[in-house]
């Protein structure tokens, strides 16, 4: 019987800024402040809506729960890659990548059927803007919401035990500053072949199923609004759904390129610096996206702010 000298891989290595070593200080002090600055924003979107009994509305409950989602996905990734960029060992251990990894597919997937959502809501309110109340109820809104979860859950947990369960012998040294899914499988001993077939689908069903939804819904929506009769209604109308096709093309058009293109294009540094924007800049402009456009919100801000001040003289 022949033996080999394998050694069980118990934690990986981060490399993914090893190029940037004279600018990692630099770095932690650019991403701390966009990191900081997008947990603040969220958290007004969020106390906002809250808050403000005018934005209790479907439109609302889901820009509320897209803030807690970007949120918890930088908080999934960032502060772990904050203190590798100080640190001298950029190590992580075997079951807390997995997590790592788990979670921020949890939170991509449903984000992705969370997004179909929203187009499915832009669709009643102005397709059928008599029965949206009946149509987008609180039981509808929560319904749509468990059922993007469990499709994320369902998703992460899948890949991430394809993934996992493989044998993990050689290096242990990850080209990326998190676990992301093409980094951990190239560090697979061998037989990946058929899980990336089947990771590679799965991904594409979280990606072209929410599509072809939003795609229909904008279908109807645009020829519902080319029938209006006032150029002032079809303006509204389209500024409404414009904050929700940027953050779908924003979402779609990262996640397709890291995901979806070829392996023998797989380039670490390009998903790098995509993933950077991704985990770090897109959780910050997507609620601003909707939040800044809308007047509802800006003039419920001020009202909140205006009853937050004037707390202390009562």
């Amino acid at each position: 019987m022949e033996w080999v000298n394998e050694t069980v891989v118990r934690e990986f290595v981060f490399i993914g800024f090893s190029s940037l070593a004279r600018l990692q200080q630099l770095l932690f002090v650019v991403f701390l402040l966009l990191y900081l600055f997008t947990l603040g924003t969220n958290a007004i979107i969020i106390s906002t809506i809250v808050l403000d009994r005018a934005l209790h509305t479907p439109m609302y409950f889901f820009l509320a729960v897209l803030s807690c989602s970007e949120t918890c996905y930088t908080f999934v990734i960032v502060p772990k890659m904050l203190v590798n960029l100080l640190a001298q060992k950029k190590t992580i251990s075997f079951l807390g990548c997995a997590t790592q990894m788990f979670s921020f597919l949890f939170l991509g997937c449903s984000h992705s059927f969370l997004l179909a959502a929203m187009g499915y809501d832009r669709y009643v309110a102005i397709c059928n803007p008599l029965r949206y109340t009946v149509l987008m109820g609180h039981r509808v809104c929560m319904g749509l919401l468990a059922a993007a979860c469990a499709c994320g859950f369902t998703v992460a947990q899948i890949i991430t035990s394809l993934i996992f369960h493989l044998p993990f012998h050689s290096s242990n040294h990850l080209h990326h500053f998190f676990c992301d899914i093409s980094p951990v499988l190239k560090l697979a001993s061998h037989h990946t072949h058929f899980n990336q077939i089947v990771i590679f689908m799965f991904c594409m069903l979280v990606l072209v199923i929410p599509l072809l939804l939003i795609f229909v819904s904008y279908i109807h929506i645009i020829s519902t609004i080319l029938q209006f009769p006032s150029t002032l209604g079809r303006h509204k109308a389209f500024s409404t759904c414009a904050s929700h096709l940027i953050t779908v093309t924003i979402h779609y058009g990262c996640a397709s390129f890291i995901y979806l293109r070829p392996k023998s294009n797989y380039s670490s540094g390009q998903d790098a610096l995509i993933s950077v924007s991704y985990t770090i800049l897109t959780p910050l402009f997507n609620p601003m996206i909707y939040s800044l456009r809308n007047k509802e919100f800006k003039s419920a801000l001020h009202r909140v702010v205006g009853k937050t001040i004037s707390l202390p003289q009562h």
